[in-house]
């Protein structure tokens, strides 16, 4: 059938083939790199095909021969190919060797036939000669070698075949090289896999009676069958039984069976681990008689008889029932072991606790033996009911050795709820701790129990996350290190131990998911950390950990991100530091725009205006109100913008509350922004309104902000206080005792109201105001007194005689007097300031109340006259300061050289001293040693502090006895203030030189006087 295809057929099929199989080579496991040496040649074949396909190949029965040879060649890599495409791994890794002379072989062959075609056709091919000569000589050269690390693995499993190396620790050993040399992990699920395809390819050997092969798998297959990892449970759960029966028969009591005397070797004296038998029949440790051997001895070690041969062989029989014997013993001490956990006792847990970590040393097996005994689920029961932290400590480390390595033991403890009573053993102060710590270390990272989730049932079991914070922040690195890692599970696993971790202060988790999670995490996470708990240091740390650029990055979002967003920055802005990486991160404009863009939802409103507020509260005011180069914002926009909300009556107080505060703290930083958004704005009319919001904080936040506006424009306030039920719920506000803030702005805004509003004073005193005023000087804070003291001149007016009797009569006075010794200094200087308005009036209320009583105590019994006023003064009858006992406090204010105190001392102890009959008042000053100190403010005193002196001066040096006593000191001062010319200009210059004319005037009349005298 092939002579009558023509040749063209047979070339696009060969050139078919050759593909298919160079794609093919590609994708075998084992021995990638001569596969792939292979489909390289292959393709580069393609080429030269066709070229072959394209110069219309010659029909010679030559050419013909030659691409059927290349054909039949190229199905037999192919069919290499696919022998090994989907065999076992651990199989193929076996015959890596055959494997790669098969691939070698073929590539020859392919060569060989390439070389022959390309003969047949040297026309066709002259384009490409030197390309196809280079090709067909190296695949006829091609040498492919097996690499390094898998010859090892198999040098050593041939070493151990030979040697019959059949014990379990060579096995463990041997298949994890396997199985890391091939990509397979040492899971039992996954060697039993690869026993099956050695198995399988057992089974073929023997159909194909290749009884070599046959007899080498069974080596392989009872080699790696020893190995931890390919156990069959079921298997071993037998085994354990037939034992147990065999031991049913022997006491009780007894740990163990004496070993037969065959099993002792005869040099070593000890029970044979690997025993071989020499020519001569006995036997002997492997170990032992190889040093005998070494040593140079060439004798029997027993008998002494010469042996003419040296080797030795594996006793096999011998060696099974020694493990059968050992097996035994296992089963012996492990119901000891049982019976000693159930006693309670310390001592007989810790021997028992002792013998298991032995049994699992000796032999792996014993990891399953323990458990099918029901060592292991005895562990976990007695845990929580351990007294003995030393005892429970062992308990934890014995079931790690239980465990580790081993998923069947790690699904037990998780199935009898074992995390449960390890968890608490995590406390920190317990000695158990750091082998709990391992324990849970060794289930939950290594993450190989059947049921495959042991992070979950971690968590729905008992949670230890606080524990693990607690660890990851101690001193000791490695616990640490895991505990970290078991928490990076468990965040891994549940998103909700990320709130969890939170909640302990450890931040990382959280801010990692906002940071580089999807969106779906973020929100999530979002929602549950706005409710956090959080102190300043907390807030502080998420900061350095860099939250806020991924928040405002979420601001600019959809609007369920932006709420969430900014509901986080409203929370970190708690902590003042934060301010700073949050204005550095170029946020505030965004916040601005954002609330200034097209109508958002009242949420996101709220929000923005919290931020505002949270920057200039604490006294920052508009120190952070700048951009990412630190450049000012316009502020002058910024509160035009703000005042603007503040029209709309139908925003909620979330939105308006912050706004009033952030007003607040902006224009009380910044003066001239005051000015901006009453004139301009008119912010006045528009907080005017919000007094009446039925919001409290809302009021309360607009009395602040109507305070510092009020103080530069008070115009209108008073009008709107005197409109019905206002008044009364303003008074309502001084007398809040709970909230200092609103009490000091609205006594505040009261003192910044002009005094001539007479009918505001009026009604104030009826509706009990004043009391209210009178008690905040008694129990408000300092700033809150300060401004008390300032609302109290509207009603001590000189011209106002009833509220200043009134003012009086509720007991002021003393208040003022107290004042003057304890307050701060602006409440001494307003405090003397108002016993001077009061004092105004006392010559004048002396006079009148004086009248009548010395008409009628004429000749009468001697009465005490004031010695200021010249009459019968009182406190509350004529405002007497002396009889207030206000006059040594206000002396000392002279003393301290403070401008603010002096000034109005002096103008309040100028009321003493009238003018038309300055005597008595003189005198009183004189008495009261304040004329020395007001004298000394012409040394230290500003300008105008000088000239208020002064003015008491003048009316003291009307007085000749004055002169005497005060002049050369007074001259001194004097003369300097005048620069030694009374014809100097300035109001200074012209009241000192006054006063000193009026020294020197009563100097000279003294003079006049004593010179007659003397004549």
């Amino acid at each position: 059938m092939a002579d009558i295809l023509p040749i063209g057929t047979i070339l696009a099929v060969a050139i078919n083939q050759v593909i298919k199989t160079a794609h093919a080579a590609k994708d075998v496991v084992i021995e990638k790199e001569s596969f792939r040496i292979l489909s390289t040649y292959l393709f580069d074949i393609v080429h030269v095909l066709k070229e072959l396909e394209l110069g219309k190949l010659d029909e010679s029965p030559v050419a013909r021969k030659a691409l059927e040879n290349l054909e039949n060649d190229v199905k037999k890599a192919n069919s290499l190919v696919e022998k090994y495409k989907n065999r076992g791994r651990f199989y193929l890794l076996i015959k890596c060797r055959h494997i790669v002379k098969e691939v070698q072989d073929v590539t020859r062959d392919i060569g060989k036939s390439l070389n022959t075609l390309c003969l047949a056709n040297t026309e066709i091919l002259s384009g490409i000669s030197d390309q196809v000569t280079r090709l067909q000589s190296e695949m006829q050269r091609a040498e492919f070698t097996t690499c390094r690390s898998q010859l090892q693995i198999l040098d050593k499993l041939d070493q151990g075949l030979a040697s019959q190396k059949l014990d379990n620790g060579f096995a463990n050993d041997i298949i994890v090289e396997i199985a890391r040399a091939v990509g397979v992990t040492v899971e039992p699920s996954e060697i039993r896999k690869e026993l099956d395809s050695f198995k399988r390819e057992k089974e073929e050997a023997e159909n194909r009676k290749e009884r070599a092969e046959v007899y080498f798998l069974e080596q392989i297959i009872e080699l790696l069958s020893r190995a931890d990892a390919a156990r069959d449970y079921e298997h071993v759960k037998d085994q354990y039984m037939q034992r147990l029966r065999v031991i049913e028969g022997h006491d009780p009591k007894s740990e163990s069976i004496p070993p037969f005397k065959a099993f002792i070797c005869g040099i070593t004296k000890a029970v044979m681990v690997d025993p071989v038998s020499l020519s001569n029949g006995t036997a002997y440790s492997r170990v032992a008689i190889e040093e005998w051997f070494g040593s140079g001895e060439k004798t029997d070690p027993i008998t002494g008889e010469p042996l003419e041969d040296l080797s030795f062989r594996s006793n096999i029989q011998l060696r099974q029932s020694i493990e059968e014997w050992r097996e035994l013993n296992y089963c012996m001490r492990i119901r000891s072991c049982k019976a000693k956990l159930m006693s309670e006792n310390d001592s007989n847990v810790k021997d028992a606790l002792c013998q298991i970590q032995d049994l699992i040393k000796e032999n792996s097996i014993n990891k399953d033996w323990v458990s099918i005994g029901g060592l292991t689920e005895l562990l976990i029961n007695i845990l929580p009911n351990l007294h003995n932290q030393q005892v429970k400590t062992e308990v934890l480390v014995t079931l790690k050795y239980a465990i580790e390595g081993h998923p069947r033991n790690k699904d037990l403890l998780i199935e009898n709820k074992g995390f449960c009573h390890i968890v608490p053993c995590l406390e920190c102060e317990s000695s158990p701790s750091k082998p709990a710590l391992e324990l849970i270390y060794e289930i939950v990272i290594e993450e190989s129990g059947q049921n495959g989730d042991c992070t979950r049932e971690l968590c729905q079991q008992c949670n230890p996350v606080s524990f693990l914070v607690t660890i990851l922040n101690g001193t000791e690195t490695v616990l640490s290190e895991k505990a970290h890692k078991i928490l990076q599970k468990l965040v891994d696993c549940d998103e909700e131990n990320v709130i969890v971790c939170a909640k302990e202060e450890w931040y990382g988790p959280l801010v990692d998911r906002i940071i580089q999670g999807p969106k779906p995490t973020k929100l999530a996470i979002l929602r549950r950390a706005i409710h956090l708990e959080l102190e300043e240091r907390n807030t502080r740390v998420l900061c350095e950990l860099g939250l806020i650029p991924p928040l405002l990055e979420m601001a600019s979002a959809d609007l369920e991100a932006k709420e969430l967003s900014l509901s986080m920055i409203v929370k970190l802005l708690t902590c003042s530091e934060n301010k700073r990486f949050f204005s550095a991160a170029g946020a505030v404009p965004l916040i601005v725009d954002l609330m200034c863009s097209s109508p958002l939802r009242v949420l996101i409103l709220a929000k923005c205006s919290e931020i505002l507020e949270k920057l200039s509260s604490n006294g920052d005011g508009i120190k952070f109100l700048v951009d990412v180069n630190e450049t000012q914002l316009n502020l002058e926009s910024l509160v035009e913008n703000l005042l603007a909300f503040l029209r709309n009556s139908h925003l909620p107080y979330i939105v308006l509350r912050p706004v009033l505060r952030s007003l607040f703290k902006i224009c009380e930083s910044e003066s001239g922004l005051v000015k901006t958004a009453v004139l301009t704005a008119g912010g006045i009319s528009l907080v005017l309104n919000l007094l009446d919001h039925a919001n409290s904080e809302t009021r309360e936040a607009a009395i602040n902000l109507l305070c510092l506006f009020s103080s530069h424009e008070p115009l209108g306030v008073a009008e709107f206080l005197l409109k019905p039920r206002r008044l009364e719920a303003f008074i309502g506000l001084l007398e809040n005792t709970n909230k200092s803030d609103v009490q000091k702005a609205a006594v505040g805004l009261l003192a910044n109201l002009p005094k001539s509003e007479v009918i505001l004073t009026r009604k104030l005193i009826d509706l009990e105001g004043l009391k209210a005023i009178i008690d905040i000087l008694e129990s408000g804070n300092t700033e809150a007194k300060e401004n008390a003291l300032s609302a109290l001149f509207r009603f001590t007016d000189p011209t106002n005689i009833e509220a200043q009797k009134i003012v009086v009569e509720l007991g002021t006075y003393n208040l003022l007097v107290d004042f003057l010794k304890n307050g701060s200094v602006t409440a001494k200087a307003r405090a003397a300031a108002l016993i001077g308005d009061l004092s105004m009036r006392s010559s004048e209320l002396t006079m009148t109340s004086s009248t009548g009583h010395w008409c009628s105590c004429f000749g009468r019994a001697r009465v005490n006259i004031c010695p200021a006023h010249g009459g019968i003064c009182s406190v509350k009858g004529t405002f007497c300061l002396l009889e207030a006992q206000a006059l040594p406090e206000l002396v000392k204010l002279l003393h301290g050289e403070v401008h603010a105190t002096a000034y109005e001392a002096i103008q309040t102890l100028s009321t003493l001293v009238e003018k038309e009959s300055p005597r008595r008042g003189a005198h009183v000053l004189h008495e009261s040693g304040a004329v020395v100190p007001i004298l000394e403010v012409l040394n230290w005193g500003s300008e105008s502090l000088k000239v208020e002196a002064l003015e008491v001066l003048e009316k003291v040096f009307m007085l000749t006895e004055m002169v005497d006593w005060y002049g050369s000191t007074a001259r001194l001062a004097l003369v300097r203030l005048t620069g030694r010319s009374i014809h100097e200009d300035g109001h200074l210059h012209r009241k000192a030189a006054k006063v000193l004319l009026l020294i020197e005037r009563h100097s000279r009349s003294s003079n006049s006087f004593a010179t007659g005298i003397s004549s």
